[in-house]
């Protein structure tokens, strides 16, 4: 039995594109599986944390991706103390897996941040008012202010942040039924090192 392989499967070049494809597709429909990547960043402690962010912007020529936070997160301090970041991709449609490493680059008070915020949707601003901030001890389930009226979305402006993420290397991963394919990509000074590795 001959198993036809996806047109992408036909160099690493093609591989990559459509990986980056499927990023692009992602910021525009917030239903798209890698809408919501994981992102791990450095603790104080040392350990690994992860958590899920939305994918707001990506830029194949620069190699950058986008999301946001809030200053008063763990993971803004975490990375203003080491910007080393990874991040986690998968389309189960699609059987790929990226992952994705790079240094991120907080942006609080500078064009970056204000144009992403002009560009969020009033429901997701309101988010970055909520009192007090992210993680802090509550005594009760509730005991903690968000606005609800649109109205007062900006308030949370002080408290936003814009995060961009230098991509340097993928780990690109698909899950086939006739075995599974990898290929291995670093990205630096506008050069691209591409490969393929054992799954």
């Amino acid at each position: 039995m001959t198993y036809d392989f996806p047109p992408f499967l036909a160099d690493l070049d093609a591989a990559r594109e459509h990986g980056f494809d499927l990023m692009t597709k992602a910021v525009r429909l917030r239903t798209a599986p890698m809408h919501t990547p994981v992102v791990s960043t450095i603790g104080s402690d040392g350990r690994p944390r992860a958590r899920v962010v939305v994918l707001r912007a990506f830029d194949r020529e620069q190699q950058q991706l986008r999301f946001h936070t809030d200053i008063r997160s763990d993971k803004f301090h975490e990375l203003d103390r080491d910007p080393r970041i990874a991040l986690s991709f998968y389309d189960a449609q699609e059987k790929i897996q990226l992952r994705i490493e790079g240094r991120a680059t907080l942006h609080q008070n500078d064009a970056v941040a204000d144009n992403a915020w002009s560009a969020s949707q009033p429901m997701s601003k309101l988010c970055y008012a909520v009192e007090p901030g992210p993680g802090r001890e509550i005594s009760a389930r509730d005991d903690f202010a968000l606005p609800r009226d649109r109205s007062e979305s900006e308030m949370g402006r002080a408290h936003f942040a814009a995060v961009i993420v230098t991509i340097e290397e993928v780990d690109w991963l698909w899950l086939g039924a006739a075995g599974n394919r990898r290929a291995a990509y670093r990205f630096a000074n506008g050069q691209i090192e591409a490969r393929w590795v054992v799954p």
